[in-house]
């Protein structure tokens, strides 16, 4: 356990240099489409192939061979859409996938928030 908790704080580092997935509007969908829960507003959202998922899927165990959709990294859910407070200036995201405690979120497609 203490190894994992140790790999993480090594591997987060590396996690915030990654290439976040561009904000198209062609790629997103509106945010009043997402009905799997919070959206969530992630570090950055890639490839389950991408070297920053698998390294760190790998220490935490986590198989994302055969996820659909993007990766979320180091997300935390955005509870209300449109109230202060709760905005998104990184990746905001719609993920039907399970949440690894925001380290890792599965199963992400990205959101507009201003649809």
């Amino acid at each position: 356990m203490f190894a994992q908790v140790t790999a993480i704080f090594f591997v987060l580092p590396f996690l915030a240099a990654a290439t976040a997935v561009p904000r198209t509007d062609g790629d997103t969908m509106p945010a009043s489409q997402c009905n799997t829960g919070p959206i969530q507003c992630c570090n950055s959202a890639q490839a389950a192939t991408s070297p920053a998922v698998t390294t760190l899927a790998g220490i935490l165990g986590v198989v994302v061979q055969g996820v659909t959709g993007l990766v979320g990294l180091t997300c935390s859910p955005i509870s209300a859409i449109g109230v202060g407070g709760n905005s998104c200036t990184a990746q905001p995201v719609c993920c039907t996938g399970n949440n690894f405690q925001g380290l890792i979120v599965l199963g992400c497609t990205p959101v507009n928030l201003n649809l």
